[in-house]
């Protein structure tokens, strides 16, 4: 798809998925519990998405490659590899905010 609103449905369905390694995207497809494969798109000011898809690779989280070696990457993947991405703990987060600002 070009755009979509919403991508649930077809995350639900989906075996693999393999997206551009923008921020939602990623977190979207792993927080279904999807093997994700990430193309960079090195194109981009600063390569800010290799940097995202480097860190999820070194966590074990996803594959990554780019448009050239996208098939090579389909070849060689060993998705059983990959760890689930953890959840979520916004309360730390929230937790954290609280000692910033003087309310804890």
């Amino acid at each position: 798809f070009r755009f979509k609103d919403s991508l649930a449905e077809e995350l639900q369905s989906a075996d693999l998925v393999i997206s551009h390694a923008g921020a939602g995207s990623c977190l979207e497809a792993l927080e279904k519990g999807k093997p994700l494969i990430v193309v960079i798109n090195e194109k981009l000011m600063d390569n800010h998405q290799l940097e995202l898809a480097k860190q999820l690779h070194r966590d074990g989280c996803v594959l990554y490659c780019n448009c050239s070696t996208l098939v090579e990457t389909l070849q060689s993947m060993n998705l059983s590899a990959l760890k689930p991405f953890p959840p979520g703990q916004p309360e730390k987060f929230a937790s954290f905010l609280d000692k910033v600002l003087g309310l804890q």
